[in-house]
Formats: C-alpha cells, structure tokens, sequence
C-alpha cells in the first residue's frame, strides 16, 4: 500500500454533530494521538490547519499514523459553541477515546484553553482518568498561562514535546 493509498477516516454520529475520531496513515506502524478541545471541520476528505499542524508534528516524531480524539465531541470551528451545547461531550466519546488510547503508542495532551464547559467541569480529570488508566506516556508542547496543555494551531513546527501529569485536579509539566 503506497502513503497515498493510504485510509484517512472519519467517524461520527450518525447526526453527524459529533465527530468521535479522525486517523491519518502516512507509512509505519506506530500510532500517535492527539487529544484537543473539540473537532472542527476536518473529515475523512479534508484536513483543517490544526490536522495539518498535528500530521506534521507526528511525521516529525517518526510516527506512521495520527488519531485525533477530543475532550468535547461536538463539531464546531468555535469553541465558544461548546457553551451553548446541550451536550458537547457526546454520546460515544468516552468509549471511542478508551479506544484510541488502545492503539496509541504516545498521547499528547494538547487542548488550550477553555476545557471545563458549563456542568463538564471535572471533564479534563475524567479524560486523563481514561489516560492514566491505559498506561500510555502522556506529552504536552508546554501549558498556556492558564495551565493548560498547549494546542499545536499556532506553536512553532519544531516545538517539542515535554512528559505532562495531571495531578489532584490541578495540570503540571514534569520536565525530566
């Protein structure tokens, strides 16, 4: 099968509010996931800027595959709409991001700011809970002034990436 040949896929609910997880192969076996905010327009046809963004920070790493998962489920390219949501996690979210983290042979915490919506607050521990469980290694590309795990839109390509806890529901970077 040649790179091109390659699937890139999509899943959703069947509204097709939620998008549960998008997969990109590029060559190799080992599998890198992105866990972010929410999805935005990226599908199994097209790439958004972050897909982009993350594809090359994967490709970088000597990764042949990329899965994105997020905190919240519901599609939208504002995340101020997670506000507004009736429920933006997502019916099957918890399970496809047990999944996900099933396949995965590093995760990267990447989500920005703006993780705890309305009555999620506790969201980020229950996700990092799933992670923690999985016994997966867990990086981040530095916290936001607010302590959160920075998001990879706008971070420079060669940033790199540095091991990342979540302790007794405050976040912190452990540089080794």
């Amino acid at each position: 099968m040649t790179v091109t040949d390659r699937p890139n896929i999509a899943r959703f609910s069947g509204c097709h509010r939620y998008r549960y997880v998008l997969t990109r192969e590029f060559g190799g076996d080992s599998t890198c996931l992105f866990i972010m905010l929410n999805p935005s327009s990226a599908d199994a046809d097209q790439d958004d800027p972050t897909v982009r963004r993350c594809i090359g920070f994967a490709r970088r790493g000597g990764f042949g595959r990329l899965e994105v998962v997020n905190l919240y489920a519901f599609r939208s390219t504002s995340p101020s709409a997670l506000f507004t949501a009736l429920d933006p996690v997502g019916p099957d979210n918890v399970s496809e991001i047990r999944e996900a983290l099933g396949r995965a042979d590093m995760v990267i915490a990447a989500w920005g700011n703006n993780a705890e919506v309305n009555d999620n607050s506790g969201r980020v521990g229950e996700v990092m809970a799933l992670i923690e469980r999985s016994g997966k290694p867990v990086k981040c590309f530095g916290l936001t002034r607010q302590g959160q795990p920075r998001h990879p839109l706008y971070l420079r390509s060669d940033a790199g990436l540095m091991p990342f806890k979540y302790a007794a529901g405050t976040l912190h970077v452990i540089v080794s």
